[in-house]
């Protein structure tokens, strides 16, 4: 079962987002298109963040023979197409819950693997000479109310006290001179754990470096069929089938119900995002903007934004509930609304890019590393809750170290271990989540 339009999940339809006209291309003989008859060690579902770190850190550091398996595009999905915000945490669960439901101690593992999962994205980076175009240090969660500040203090203290995190508390004053000013904006928590960066720059560069590292990379390569044959799965698409001892399942939200029984565990959501013209200085000060740092609000149907390089404003938010194109264009003009009045300095500007893709959502909001309790040669690393960027490498590495014993399930912190937890009647997930977001909508004032 699938409730979002059909062309949410087709590599034909162009994503028209901003960074696929600002990356270069990937490198010759990457991608190496629509697979052939092989057999091999671990076939990886999904060419995004996941699945190009598992297969690039089990090809370079235990010499396993990879295939990478992607839909579309190599980083076609979400890992090409989000805001480009390397933060924590992947969850939707808050700090104090967090702690009330795994205890302090994994708790802070938790958190701690997020910090280094930050700092990998970095690592990645600079060591295989990705331009990532990295933006800021640290990321503001700004109350988008007077009565929502209390709430950051308390998230500060929690920071600082129980995780060792040095956020610091803004008031509004401080936020409109040091950082922006706007109609929601009624001070801020900075957390230093964080900056932004291009997003499909990193995918592809990420490809790339998976490829050196001797990773077989198949874009336009959709498992269609998927059983066993003895001790190895058969996974069928349109161009030849793959033979592989162990199977990773890296697709995130777009996982499809069709493919493997944990789709139904999962709660796609949809993203949007809007990009304007460059702007000017003078529309930059109307707005009292000198800042790089990624922002997020504190509505629970948050609005997410950020200055990029070029001096365009990316406003990100959730929304839509069917993927249809007539209702992106009412997505859209929504946004732009809602730009125009958090922004009233730039209700002139006009937007030159409009894009969507899914994030990841589970039952239990936490994202889940492992294997399946009735087959230990499937994998899975998935559920990231919009955070995924920073999270999703990480969770890949994970993966490939399960895979080559290098590592043990107690090295995974609670919170990601194991795999998702059942959704009851899953052919009611529209409406769960109908009825999650109009909550969400209420309590937002």
């Amino acid at each position: 079962m699938t409730w979002y339009h059909s062309g949410m999940y087709d590599p034909a339809v162009p994503v028209a987002s901003f960074w696929e006209e600002d990356a270069p291309p990937l490198g010759s003989l990457v991608d190496l298109g629509p697979n052939g008859d092989e057999i091999c060690d671990v076939a990886i579902i999904g060419g995004g963040y996941t699945g190009l770190s598992a297969a690039y850190h089990l090809a370079r550091d235990f010499s396993a023979d990879v295939r990478v398996l992607e839909a579309g595009p190599l980083g076609w999905g979400a890992s090409g197409r989000n805001g480009g915000f390397c933060t924590l945490p992947p969850t939707g669960l808050s700090l104090d819950q967090l702690i009330a439901r795994y205890g302090e101690v994994e708790a802070k593992r938790f958190i701690a693997s997020q910090v280094e999962a930050v700092e990998l994205v970095r690592t990645l980076a600079r060591d295989e000479n990705i331009e990532i175009q990295p933006q800021g240090e640290g990321t503001l969660h700004v109350a988008h109310a007077r009565s929502r500040f209390a709430e950051l203090a308390h998230e500060r203290d929690l920071l600082n006290g129980t995780f060792g995190i040095a956020a610091r508390l803004l008031p509004r004053e401080e936020v409109a001179e040091a950082h922006y000013d706007s109609a929601e904006q009624f001070g801020a928590l900075h957390n230093p754990v964080g900056f932004g960066l291009h997003p499909l720059r990193f995918a592809r560069g990420l490809a790339e470096a998976a490829a050196r590292a001797g990773a077989r990379l198949h874009g336009h390569s959709e498992v269609r069929a998927w059983e066993r044959e003895g001790a190895l799965h058969r996974l069928v698409t349109s161009s030849g089938i793959i033979r592989a001892r162990r199977v990773v399942i890296a697709t995130n939200g777009f996982t499809r119900d069709r493919l493997h029984p944990i789709a139904r565990d999962l709660i796609p959501v949809m993203s949007n995002i809007i990009v304007t013209r460059p702007l000017t200085a003078d529309e930059l000060a109307a707005q009292s903007w000198q800042t790089e740092t990624p922002c997020a609000n504190t509505r629970r149907h948050l609005f997410y934004y950020r200055l990029l390089p070029d001096r365009r404003f990316l406003f990100g938010a959730r929304g839509d509930l069917t993927g249809k194109p007539e209702d992106g264009a009412h997505m859209r003009s929504f946004m732009e609304r809602r730009l125009r009045e958090v922004f009233p300095g730039w209700a002139h500007v006009p937007v030159t890019h409009y894009w969507r893709g899914f994030v990841c959502m589970a039952r239990r909001l936490t994202p889940s590393i492992g294997h399946l309790p009735d087959d230990e040669s499937v994998h899975f690393a998935l559920g990231y809750h919009g955070d995924g960027v920073s999270a999703a490498p990480w969770s890949g590495r994970m993966v490939a170290r399960l895979i080559a014993g290098n590592a043990d399930f107690s090295s995974i912190p609670a919170p990601f271990r194991g795999p998702p937890a059942r959704i009851p009647f899953p052919s009611l997930r529209r409406w769960y989540l109908r009825a999650a977001l109009g909550y969400y909508r209420l309590t937002d004032l």
